[in-house]
């Protein structure tokens, strides 16, 4: 019994000095957010309130950063999402008119098959489950950003 103790004690200890020295990585420590530079125009207020509830913290620079997501290594995920979020489709930087056109498709593709917002985010935020209407409202408002050629 006293073995077993130990190792639980040891793999505790251990444990913790993990966490201790994963606070003094820098990946994700960066909780200040970019300046909007620009943002597409919405087709209706609602539209855009959807699209901020469910999608700005990964897709936008007006990322809401929780309490968990300040401490590594969740920091490290979160900042992770929300720079591969940014990198294909970002609200806050509507200017790069080459791009927005397909990734506004794919993102009307990923809300309609269940993939946006992920399920991991939508756990963690129960505020960004979409209803079936305001899904149906979300894409109607992004296919209004970018049309369809």
């Amino acid at each position: 019994m006293a073995k077993k103790y130990y190792a639980v004690l040891k793999l505790a200890v251990v444990g913790i000095a993990f966490l201790l020295l994963a606070q003094a990585i820098p990946y994700g420590k960066s909780y200040g957010n970019p300046p909007i530079i620009s943002e597409p125009t919405w087709d209706s207020t609602q539209s855009r309130a959807l699209a901020k509830r469910a999608c700005f913290d990964c897709h936008s620079h007006e990322t809401e950063r929780p309490w968990y997501s300040r401490i590594a290594p969740m920091s490290w995920l979160a900042q992770y999402d929300v720079d591969q979020g940014r990198r294909e489709l970002n609200f806050s930087d509507w200017k790069n008119g080459a791009r927005k056109a397909e990734s506004a498709d794919k993102m009307r593709e990923e809300i309609s098959e269940g993939g946006m917002p992920p399920i991991a985010y939508r756990l963690a935020h129960p505020d960004a489950r979409l209803q079936d209407a305001e899904k149906a409202q979300l894409l109607k408002g992004l296919s209004a950003l970018a049309p369809r050629r």
